[in-house]
């Protein structure tokens, strides 16, 4: 994104329509963001996240849809009770934030934890997923950081505290500030992976992400795996979106998922990270756009979900 438009994107996130706004459901504050109109795309973000990492595309994608970018449970603004912070608790929140806002339907788009999300929503809601977008996703194959291994192990709740406090944070985001002001560019990945990690400096939100990460990685990689259940989204649209220089989940799950699943759409972002959307939005916003442009959304009932288990029971 070249400095022209990331002053024109700046300037519209601006308008108060971007804004994180709240709404309470089943008793618990839930932040989200929404702007636009016409047909639902429901972004979701990863661990540690919040819907602030979807700003960089949002202006864009409202000029086409109704966007939604929701806090998760556990993150941004969104409550962090102590409570279930599973997969399939994620997606039904999600199933009950739409129905409140007074939606029925929406593509879902879910980065790295989020990806897991949105396929859990699809397999719990299939008549309410039009399509999928699955960015850097967790939920693919077992390979995941060594770090988030790490954060698992008994005394992870220990070390946390010291190593993500406020001190820590507020120098990293300084000396990131004197980078720029000295004409050096700071990698959009490393921001949003310091983001991740200053927010961890709260104890509500240290505990939600050790309890989020415990359900879907153990020791010995990603618990949780979507795999054995994508033939039941056959006829949803599939789109995977993938950075080549992802360290966090390698870009090898993309491609595997994308043989295993005929009819889906592939995109590599060559030079990026983990979080395509933010190193390169334009190109980003773009495919997404098309991909909602040139595909049917799917209209799945509850008798062609049964049929397809059934089917499949040997």
């Amino acid at each position: 994104m070249d400095r022209g438009s990331a002053r024109v994107t700046s300037l519209r996130l601006m308008d108060p329509q971007f804004a994180v706004q709240h709404i309470a459901i089943h008793g618990h504050r839930i932040g989200y963001r929404s702007a636009g109109s016409g047909p639902v795309v429901m972004l979701v973000h990863g661990m540690a996240g919040s819907s602030d990492m979807w700003l960089p595309v949002m202006p864009k994608l409202a000029e086409h849809f109704t966007v939604i970018a929701p806090d998760l449970l556990g993150h941004g603004e969104s409550a962090k009770p102590r409570g279930d912070y599973s997969l399939g608790a994620f997606a039904s929140t999600l199933r009950d934030l739409l129905v409140a806002l007074g939606h029925e339907r929406a593509t879902l788009v879910g980065q790295s934890l989020g990806g897991g999300v949105v396929m859990q929503f699809a397999y719990q809601f299939p008549e309410r997923c039009e399509r999928l977008v699955l960015v850097s996703s967790g939920g693919l194959g077992d390979e995941v950081t060594v770090l988030l291994r790490l954060l698992t192990l008994p005394g992870a709740e220990y070390v946390l505290p010291i190593a993500c406090n406020d001190w820590v944070h507020d120098a990293g985001i300084t000396v990131a500030s004197w980078l720029r002001h000295l004409g050096l560019h700071v990698r959009p990945n490393v921001t949003q992976m310091w983001q991740s990690y200053g927010s961890l400096a709260d104890g509500p939100t240290r505990t939600a992400f050790l309890h989020t990460l415990r359900s879907v990685v153990d020791h010995a990689g990603q618990r949780v795996s979507a795999s054995d259940r994508l033939y039941l989204a056959s006829e949803t649209p599939l789109m995977i979106m993938w950075g080549d220089h992802d360290r966090i989940i390698p870009v090898e799950q993309g491609f595997a998922t994308h043989a295993a699943m005929p009819g889906s759409r592939l995109e590599i972002f060559e030079g990026s990270g983990h979080f395509p959307h933010c190193e390169d939005p334009d190109r980003f916003a773009a495919l997404l756009i098309d991909f909602l442009h040139t595909t049917r959304p799917a209209t799945i009932s509850a008798d062609l979900w049964r049929d397809r288990i059934v089917a499949a029971i040997e």
